[in-house]
Parts: structure tokens; C-alpha cells; sequence
């Protein structure tokens, strides 16, 4: 089998949960013989992992709204091909079909965009949540084309069922694969101080750390005066720098190189989301730090299943801030709430059990291909559409931008 990856950005595991995702997909595929190629659009950052020297795969520099793409991938050949994102599909997705008919083509969500940008909007609204909205459009439409797609949460599982007319039998449920947590960490009288990590290109992250700022950090400082808050996240903008403030303990320190050796040497993560969607990564990072994180519903969606979470899970300021400083003050409190933790990583996403499963999950899917194309009626309609209408908007944007003048950027 050969198989083909398709990324919107080149993965960063070091600025987002999405990079690290994306290695999971590798190192579960690299389980087995199959050959893999991953392929890109983007540039690369001087934060982008380096795929061939980490894992020995083809890596490979594709252009948008470019038919060269459509002879290269028909050489390539690929069995399997993986769009890491709905967006990716809408570009490239097309192509790909009509290239290569017989190929398997698959959607790894990373988690629902349309569940994130709903749960938004009603906040920013302060309406009831609505699922019909135009990411939704888009991204349902995707994931109706496709055979199959990945979704990171049981709960966007249920969602899906509930709210739109995906097929079971075009979902996998794919979460985390987490390494097994180490034998010992930093003892709670070694730790101090809290902490907050994420990327703030990911606009629930910024809102996260607003609102601690705003509304927890004063109620946390009250209670445990000298205690300090250090906010960590990859593209820091200007507007999080003028947030920094020694004298109130809030400090904006930027991209952290390495989350669970950052998280390890404090005592208690914050994760007061209030919108969002898929599984958190600074949650699963924080895991495998052995430090407690107060978190939000959103922040834990997806995340505990049935198992106790070690510590009362809100949003409400008040109440988030009581507990975080009673799991800072208890070293009883605290040493339960990381026990529970540990085993939420241990049971529920351990990768022993999760990388050696998507190759069957996709081999599966590959020899039903036929099958469930048969059955996917409203998939038919939507490939036999809607790709017309975005390989003409892709060969027009091709069109326009051979009669540019040399000299000048693409369109």
C-alpha cells in the first residue's frame, strides 16, 4: 500500500496539537510496510519537524490551483489518500478524485470546525448554539465526498449522528496515542506557580487567556497572593504582550520548545476554554507532565469518558478559581487530581493500543471503498457537483495567474 498525505501547513508539533496529530498519523503508519509520502502547499517555517530525517519518508512541495499536481499525484499513485483537514479536501480533493478513481480517499478532521465556530458565534451572540452555520456547509459537504473520515472525539462522533446525514460507516474513531506516562515526576513541594499553554493562532486559546486575565487571575491572586501565572503559546501577537504584568503575576512568555518538560515544572495547568471543539493537547501534554489541569467543560469534552477527572470542572470564575487554588494548597487534592489524570491517559488513549489501529481502520475502508460509495448517494451528488464547481473557480485562479505579468505574486 502506498499512501499519501496532503497537509494544509507543514506540521509544527511544537506550535499546535494539529502537528502533533499529524506525527501520530505517521508513526501509527509507519507500523507497517506501506509506503508513505506526505505533500504540501505551504512554505516551511524554521518550526516545521523535518519529516525525512525524523521518520524516512518522501516528503514532496505541491502548488494550489496548479494541473501540475494532477499528473504528479496520477504517477504517484497512492493506495490511500489522507487530507489532514476539510479545507484540504476542498483544494485538492477534486483532483485527486479524478486522477485516481480507485484510490481511497480520507479526511482526518483533527476535530469539527462547524462545532467549534457554532459554540462561538453563541458566545460572542449570546444565542442559542447553531450547527448551521457556513463552515458546516463546507465541511459536512467534505466529509460526505470523502470514504472516510477520522474524528478525534466521541462526542463529534454523536454530534455528527445527531445533526447531519454523514453514514456511520464513513467514520472512525481515532483519538490520541499517547506514550505511557513515566514512573515518577516532580513532587508537589518541587513545583510552584500555574500555567497556561497553547498556540494563539488558535482563536479559542486567545479567548482562554483573556478571560483568565479578565476574570480568574484576579480571583487566584486573592487567594494565593504570591503565587504567578505564565502563559506560554507559539505566534505570540503584540495584543498578548501588553497583557504581560510582573506585578500581577500574569507573565506572557511565548512559544514554550518543549510543553511536557514546561508543564512538568509547574504546579497546576489552567484551561479555561470557552469554546472549542476535538481533544485538547495541552490536556494530554499536562498528563504526561503528571500536573493537574483546572479545565473548563469544553477544555474536557472528549477527554475523561467515564472516568473521574480529579477535580470539579467549570467555567464559572468563581468556582474555577476555588478550585484551582485548592488543588494548588493540597498536596492531597493535587496528588489525587494527577492520579486521575494518569489514568485517563493510561485507559483511554494509550498508543500501544491507538497507533496499531488506523491501518486497519484504513485497510478496512479500502477494500469496502465500493461498497460504500454504492451506498453514499448524497456523496455521489456532492463529488459529481460540487467538484465541478471548484475544479472550474481552480482552473480559473490557474488561468489568471499564467497572464500575470513576471514579475508579480500569485493570485
Amino acid at each position: 500500500m502506498r499512501v499519501l498525505i496532503i497537509g494544509k501547513i507543514w506540521p509544527e508539533p511544537t506550535s499546535s496539537a494539529a502537528g502533533t496529530r499529524t506525527l501520530d498519523l505517521i508513526r501509527s503508519l509507519k507500523l507497517t510496510d506501506w509506503e508513505i509520502h506526505f505533500a504540501c502547499a505551504a512554505q516551511q517555517s524554521e518550526h516545521s519537524c523535518d519529516l525525512e530525517a525524523t521518520f524516512s519518508i518522501r516528503t514532496h512541495d505541491i502548488e494550489l490551483n496548479d494541473s501540475s499536481f494532477d499528473n504528479w499525484v496520477a504517477k504517484l499513485a497512492p493506495d490511500i489518500v489522507i487530507f489532514d483537514r476539510y479545507m484540504t479536501e476542498e483544494q485538492f480533493g477534486w483532483r485527486v478524485a479524478k486522477s485516481l478513481p480507485e484510490s481511497l480517499r480520507v479526511i482526518d478532521t483533527s476535530d469539527l470546525h462547524c462545532l467549534r465556530e457554532a459554540r462561538r458565534q453563541s458566545l460572542k451572540s449570546a444565542q442559542p448554539l447553531s450547527l448551521g452555520n457556513q463552515v458546516a456547509l463546507r465541511e459536512i459537504a467534505a466529509l460526505l465526498r470523502v470514504d472516510l473520515s477520522l474524528i478525534i472525539s466521541e462526542f463529534e462522533i454523536e454530534t455528527l449522528a445527531q445533526h447531519f446525514p454523514v453514514p456511520a460507516e464513513n467514520l472512525a474513531y481515532w483519538p490520541f496515542a499517547l506514550p505511557k506516562p513515566p514512573k515518577t515526576f516532580a513532587a508537589f513541594d518541587e513545583r510552584k506557580d500555574f500555567v497556561m499553554i497553547g498556540s494563539f493562532l488558535h482563536e479559542p486559546n486567545w479567548d482562554a487567556v483573556q478571560f483568565c486575565h479578565r476574570e480568574i487571575w484576579p480571583l487566584i491572586r486573592q487567594k494565593l497572593p504570591q503565587a504567578q501565572l505564565d502563559i506560554y503559546g507559539s505566534y505570540l501577537p503584540e495584543k498578548a504582550k501588553q497583557l504581560h504584568s510582573e506585578k500581577s503575576g500574569f507573565r506572557v512568555l511565548g512559544r514554550a520548545r518543549d510543553s511536557i518538560q514546561t508543564l512538568s515544572n509547574y504546579r497546576v495547568n489552567l484551561a479555561p476554554l470557552r469554546f472549542g471543539a476535538g481533544l485538547k493537547g495541552k490536556l494530554a501534554d499536562a498528563f504526561l507532565a503528571g500536573t493537574p489541569s483546572i479545565a473548563s467543560p469544553i477544555a474536557v469534552e472528549g477527554m475523561q469518558g467515564t472516568l473521574d477527572w480529579g477535580s470539579l470542572v467549570s467555567i464559572d470564575p468563581l468556582q474555577f478559581s476555588e478550585t484551582a487554588a485548592e488543588i494548588y494548597a493540597s498536596p492531597q487534592a493535587w496528588s489525587h487530581a494527577q492520579t486521575c489524570g494518569l489514568k485517563i491517559a493510561e485507559e483511554r488513549f494509550p498508543e500501544s493500543h491507538w497507533l496499531p489501529k488506523l491501518p486497519e481502520i484504513l485497510q478496512k475502508a479500502h477494500d469496502r471503498r465500493h461498497e460504500t460509495r454504492s451506498a453514499n448517494f448524497v456523496g455521489q451528488l456532492l463529488n459529481h457537483h460540487q467538484h465541478r464547481s471548484t475544479e472550474f473557480m481552480s482552473r480559473w485562479i490557474e488561468a489568471k495567474n499564467r497572464t500575470k505579468t513576471p514579475g508579480t505574486s500569485k493570485g
